[in-house]
């Protein structure tokens, strides 16, 4: 007998019974014989069968609590069971089926009926086998493809960053700190893992508009004119009309257009306030600003970290959501976290007003 052949479980106490079971099959299967339901849950865990022929009426424990024990474990429920036995009322019929039996033949049998509900359930096992191949398979590919393409998009938003920070050497690596400024306020607030990614991505691109600016403006190492600035301001909008054609799962586009907003409604190019602002925009504004401070810039050097934080605190709650301030915070050192906060005192200078801090 071949290996490869199904391999079927009889299960009956009637030494006759599994005789004419294994006289009508014989030539196509190999046959494991339990004759008892406990021998038969030993049988299962040791060899595997493709089917069962299970009698219902055996001492000790019936087919129904065999079929109950064996649908019970997720290792063994998908073994197809038949119901081989004389108890022909349809309550058992109905209660064989509602077990998890895939099929139930009366006593008594018929050759031909046993051969082929028998061939008919192991070409559907196979079946079923071939197609969880396919899918295991086709799950594979498209994990595959999904990488490349998420290394891909990966690969195109570092290229579209990189391109906007060429334009102005003095924010080099900007937007790559804003993003990671940005993601561990994201995770320290537990926002859920999409909401990080997009946020992660909007870091890297939420100066993307200033490709549209005059390199001589943002290089000016004096102070701007109105209109200069007034051109600075609308970067926003710049980044947002050309990432809004981008298709992607996140509001990527929106977030780069709200993150220069305020809660105070003293933000641009919109002026939205309070809840008009996504979530993810209030933690790129606290994390811009943070960034943008303390970094080096053309007309004034760069300012220490606890410069930057008094700056977020002072303007806590008017300028900046309270609970994504207070979660970078959290995020920074701890001793420099209680003597900011001790001592909030407003910035003067041109960081005094929330919106000349980021211009840069």
């Amino acid at each position: 007998m071949n290996d490869k052949n199904p391999l079927i479980l009889i299960v009956d106490d009637t030494t006759t019974n599994i005789d004419l079971l294994l006289d009508v099959l014989k030539g196509q299967y190999r046959f494991g014989v339990a004759k008892s339901g406990p021998r038969a849950l030993s049988f299962v865990q040791k060899k595997r069968p493709d089917l069962i022929l299970l009698d219902v009426m055996m001492p000790d424990m019936d087919g129904f609590e065999v079929c109950s024990r064996l649908k019970s474990d997720p290792a063994l429920a998908d073994i197809a069971i038949i119901f081989i036995t004389a108890l022909t009322e349809s309550k058992y019929i109905l209660k064989g089926f509602e077990m998890g039996a895939v099929d139930y033949i009366t006593k008594p049998f018929k050759a031909t009926e046993v051969r082929a509900r028998v061939q008919t359930h192991i070409s559907l096992q196979r079946m079923q086998t071939a197609l969880n191949r396919q899918n295991i398979h086709l799950e594979e590919q498209v994990r595959e493809k999904t990488a490349l393409i998420r290394e891909m998009f990966n690969a195109t938003v570092s290229a579209m960053s990189l391109m906007a920070e060429s334009l102005d050497p003095y924010t080099a690596g900007h937007q790559q700190r804003v993003s990671q400024y940005a993601c561990a306020i994201a995770k320290q607030m537990e926002l859920p893992s999409d909401k990080i990614e997009a946020i992660r991505i909007a870091g890297l691109l939420h100066d993307i508009g200033k490709v549209r600016v005059p390199v001589s403006i943002l290089n000016r190492p004096g102070p701007l004119l109105k209109a200069e600035a007034n051109l600075i301001r609308i970067h926003p909008y710049f980044g947002y009309n050309f990432l809004k054609k981008i298709p992607s799962p996140w509001p990527i586009a929106d977030i780069v257009y709200q993150h220069h907003e305020r809660l105070d409604g003293r933000g641009y190019p919109q002026g939205l306030t309070g809840k008009q602002i996504l979530l993810e925009s209030k933690i790129m504004a606290v994390a811009d600003v943070i960034e943008a401070i303390s970094s080096h810039r053309p007309y004034r050097p760069a300012h220490e970290m606890e410069y930057a934080i008094n700056e977020i605190v002072s303007h806590k709650g008017d300028s900046f959501d309270p609970d994504v301030v207070n979660a970078f915070l959290e995020c920074s050192d701890k001793y420099e976290q209680e003597e900011i906060i001790s001592n909030p005192a407003p910035l003067s200078g041109p960081f005094a007003n929330p919106l000349i801090t980021e211009e840069s």
